[in-house]
């Protein structure tokens, strides 16, 4: 099969999105078909081409970004240039979806909705693009969903329930094993992700002020707030409990995970659409706190079964959570088993593919019926 994803970038660019499609093209590629990902050159200009396990990755040139979205003059030629059989586009990504309407016509293709818009700017865009953008998800075959409570909640999805289709996003487990915390250090607490706005880690960070002072944090990511919370950790006292790490390689995180008693991922706003780092924790047999705020945080962490789920912006409720953890080792382990045991049985990358690869037999089985 000749299978074709868009999306803005890859690999080695840090992002959930990015990884879901190098684990997805991957895979595809190992079991033999011939895979094409389709991005814009973060570094200028110029169109590059490159393969990589086995994918070929075209990076169109890049002539600017503008609301976190690389305008590229060359990307959309390229549909009609490698007539696919199978177009998977990632969304939210305009440039994609719009390439695929003008350029792709007449050849199924499926979407991996990872998120609504929320930044303001960006909401001013949909104002004009938001009555296309609906056109192009009632045109896909299948519209692919993280988890339902986001799905319930996106005001792009309630009109086109009957294309939704739930993939969950999976991660290699076997990456990622429980393994017993150090005893002689401190309790230790985990984020792991991008310093967005929506991440929480300010409310993480005012947490930790109201736990034992020889609980400590580790912080694993870059971005945004990256300055401002390193400011606020100074301003709250907590500058020798809580550990910046940066940017951490993807082959040092499984063992990252294994120096946590509990990992947190406080996010604030539905701009966190699934939390693969939940995925990597438990897989990890490490139990986790996370925020309710209508998207897969809460499908991923199940309150009381594999961890505790608190209200966003709550950073007493958070710190009551984190408290209870810390103190009950018992609970630890029977939340991390939890945890470890779900993530193999539905988050592994092998059942995502699988899904996946029956999603895109069915449409195509329909195309050559039809």
């Amino acid at each position: 099969m000749k299978i074709l994803h868009v999306y803005k970038d890859y690999a080695p660019i840090l992002g959930g999105i990015e990884n879901h499609i190098r684990a997805l093209a991957e895979a595809q590629a190992h079991r033999g078909h011939e895979v094409t990902v389709l991005v814009t050159n973060p570094h200028g200009r110029e169109t590059v081409e490159e393969t990589l396990n086995g994918v070929r990755i075209i990076k169109a040139g890049r002539l600017a970004t503008v609301a976190s979205t690389p305008l590229s003059p060359g990307f959309a030629g390229w549909l009609p240039k490698l007539q696919p059989e199978m177009t998977h586009l990632q969304s939210p990504y305009p440039l994609g979806e719009f390439a695929q309407w003008f350029n792709g016509r007449g050849r199924p293709y499926v979407i991996s909705y990872q998120a609504d818009i929320n930044r303001p700017v960006q909401k001013l865009i949909m104002l004009a693009y938001g009555p296309l953008f609906q056109r192009i998800l009632r045109g896909a075959a299948r519209v692919l969903i993280t988890n339902p409570p986001f799905a319930a909640n996106s005001p792009y999805l309630r009109h086109i329930q009957d294309k939704l289709a739930l993939v969950p996003i999976g991660v290699d487990v076997s990456r990622f094993s429980p393994h017993p915390a150090p005893a002689e250090r401190p309790p230790t607490l985990l984020f792991v992700g991008q310093l967005r706005h929506y991440k929480g880690v300010d409310d993480l960070l005012r947490a930790l002020k109201l736990l034992e002072k020889n609980v400590q944090l580790i912080i694993a990511g870059d971005g945004p707030m990256n300055t401002r919370w390193k400011v606020l950790t100074y301003e709250l006292g907590l500058r020798e409990r809580v550990s910046f790490l940066g940017n951490v390689p993807e082959a040092d995180l499984p063992a990252l995970y294994q120096r946590a008693d509990v990992f947190v991922l406080p996010s604030t706003s539905r701009a966190e659409s699934y939390g693969t780092v939940l995925v990597e924790a438990m897989a990890s047999g490490v139990p986790c706190v996370t925020t309710e705020i209508g998207s897969g945080n809460s499908f991923v962490v199940q309150h009381e079964k594999t961890g505790l789920v608190v209200p966003p912006r709550k950073p007493k409720a958070l710190a009551a959570a984190l408290q209870r953890l810390l103190t009950d080792a018992a609970l630890r382990e029977t939340f991390g088993q939890a945890g470890r045991a779900r993530a193999v049985a539905e988050f592994s990358a092998e059942t995502m593919v699988e899904r996946v690869m029956q999603i895109y037999e069915e449409v195509l089985t329909v195309k050559r019926e039809a």
